[in-house]
């Protein structure tokens, strides 16, 4: 056996437990906040910005979507890893690495001069930016006492909201108002600042792990089965699915690269990924489910609306921005709240249940909008999804930690955040390919309505002939115009419900996930669960 790379002294007293207090409890909170955020706003803060991109840099739109591609892939592979990173290097060595490589790849990112050398480096900041978020959370684990968990999960919660719906209203902005290269450049002050702050005040629990064998056959499977799963996931509706022959091949990769990685790490002493600890618990197996059943939701609603407003209604990207804001501030401003009133005992179930019945509602609502909706309309329904989200986020995060102890917890934040990363990746996906066959269905019906024998389509036709002949020199150019505009109708008609059905197919998800809360078994004393060590 190889020798133990980190150690704790065999036999050694436990040290007293100790939290922080005071300002420097208040910096450690925002420096992981910040850090997580900066990893969820660079999820979306480039979407907005692709066709500048494309423009610039001179490439196909096919070719710049794989600088979202990279990062996402990146990020799903590292997230699960996180807690095993941390007991290697170091809990609070590996946040700072983490936040350093994200910073620096973004510089690099900025200064790319053709679009391969982007990707290569959207690639190294999701390397970066996919230890974020689990050392985060379990840093804050770490400085909150355990009584003060639910606090600390609200805090946190806040972060997990606000990042994707900033990222678009950011990138607007940016790209309107500088280039596509600040979308990138916004990223350095910070993160320098975040880890001389994460450097200067988070410390190395005093518990430390061993980590006496690398498991490498576990990493590979992982980050093979990991990667193309997502690759397949990224790429598989524009290329057909598996009409296209890699997307087939790597599909078969994911799938028996992602059973080997199982059977490995439920099989060996010293896997990279415990997964045992999902038998250990219960609720964090629960928290799981729900937690990819909300990614999906999120992601995959957050998907839809921006192209349903843009494409249909005319919005602009700062204005759709500007639309979803005040939904992710209200979700903000209620997370404290409902984490301290978990914490002085509120049911997690009935939160959650009011949760998902919020968020079932929200996009049943938004699947009644009609072409002639404007923001007005949006906003009691969006801010329905603020709260929607904070009674579900709050609960289903603490959940996922409750009556962990130790190294157990690192290892619960990683599969968590991986889980929701890997929903909203299902969601863009099946949502995006559920709207394709839809609007093909759509069209179907609407053509089917569309004959020389109906008397309301004929005398349509005639109508926009006649108006179309006032402009035209002949009665068959007005007559040609005036298909092009009916066919225009049709498709917009058709991607209109194909757009409504996708918020209906969320909102059954919800509504048929909603009896997982039953299961949820939460005993009061594990709010007393030692996270001392966790990394």
């Amino acid at each position: 056996m190889s020798k133990p790379i980190a150690t704790a002294v065999p036999g050694a007293q436990t040290p007293a437990l100790h939290y922080e207090t005071g300002i420097k409890k208040v910096i450690i909170t925002v420096t992981v906040i910040v850090a997580a955020m900066l990893e969820l706003i660079d999820t979306t803060i480039v979407n907005v910005a692709l066709n500048h991109i494309s423009g610039n840099l001179g490439a196909s739109i096919e070719d710049v979507s794989w600088v979202v591609t990279s990062y996402a892939i990146a990020n799903v592979i590292v997230i699960p890893l996180s807690g095993f990173l941390g007991n290697l290097f170091g809990r609070r060595n590996y946040f700072v690495a983490s936040i350093l490589l994200f910073t620096v790849a973004s510089f690099f990112c900025g200064i790319s001069d053709n679009i391969w050398m982007l990707v290569f480096f959207r690639f190294v900041q999701g390397i970066g930016g996919g230890g974020l978020l689990p050392t985060s959370q379990a840093i804050l684990y770490e400085t909150f006492k355990p009584e003060e968990r639910g606090t600390a999960t609200g805090i946190f919660s806040m972060g997990l909201v606000l990042g994707p719906t900033i990222g678009p209203l950011l990138g607007g902005y940016l790209v309107d108002y500088f280039a596509w290269e600040w979308c990138f450049f916004v990223n350095i002050p910070i993160g320098i600042l975040a880890s001389w702050a994460a450097l200067t005040f988070v410390k190395e629990p005093k518990v430390t792990h061993a980590v006496e064998k690398i498991d490498w056959a576990g990493i590979g499977f992982l980050a093979l089965g990991i990667g193309s799963l997502q690759f397949v996931l990224e790429r598989g509706e524009q290329k057909d699915w598996f009409a296209t022959g890699y997307i087939t091949w790597f599909t078969i990769i994911a799938v028996v690269s992602l059973i080997a990685f199982v059977w490995r790490e439920l099989h060996t002493e010293h896997p990279a990924v415990d997964l045992r600890v999902l038998a250990r618990s219960k609720n964090l197996a629960i928290a799981a489910v729900l937690t990819f059943i909300v990614g999906y939701g999120l992601y995959g609603s957050l998907f839809v609306f921006p192209v349903f407003v843009q494409r249909l209604l005319g919005f602009t990207a700062m204005l759709t921005g500007l639309v979803l804001f005040p939904s992710a501030m209200l979700t903000g401003i209620i997370s404290l709240p409902l984490g301290m009133a978990l914490q002085k005992g509120a049911s997690p179930k009935l939160l959650m249940t009011v949760g998902m019945v919020a968020f079932f509602w929200f996009c049943w609502e938004l699947g009644n909008q009609t072409l002639q909706s404007g923001a007005e309309n949006f906003f009691l329904i969006l801010l329905i999804r603020g709260i929607a989200l904070g009674f579900i986020f709050i609960p289903v995060t603490l959940l996922a930690v409750t009556g962990l102890h130790g190294r157990d917890i690192g290892q619960a934040t990683g599969l968590n955040n991986m889980v929701r990363q890997l929903g909203g990746s299902f969601g863009i996906a099946i949502t995006n390919t559920y709207i394709a066959k839809r609007v093909a269905a759509h069209r179907i019906d609407i053509l089917s309505h569309l004959s020389p024998y109906d008397p309301t389509a004929v005398q349509r036709l005639q109508g926009m002939k006649q108006a179309f002949g006032q402009y035209m020199s002949s009665p068959v150019e007005a007559g040609q115009a005036a298909m092009v505009a009916l066919e225009g109708i049709v498709t917009r008609q058709s991607y209109h419900l194909a757009y409504m059905d996708a918020f209906k197919m969320i909102a059954v998800l919800f509504a048929v996930c909603l009896p997982l809360l039953l299961f949820i078994r939460v005993d009061k004393s594990d709010k007393k669960a030692d996270i001392s060590s966790a990394h």
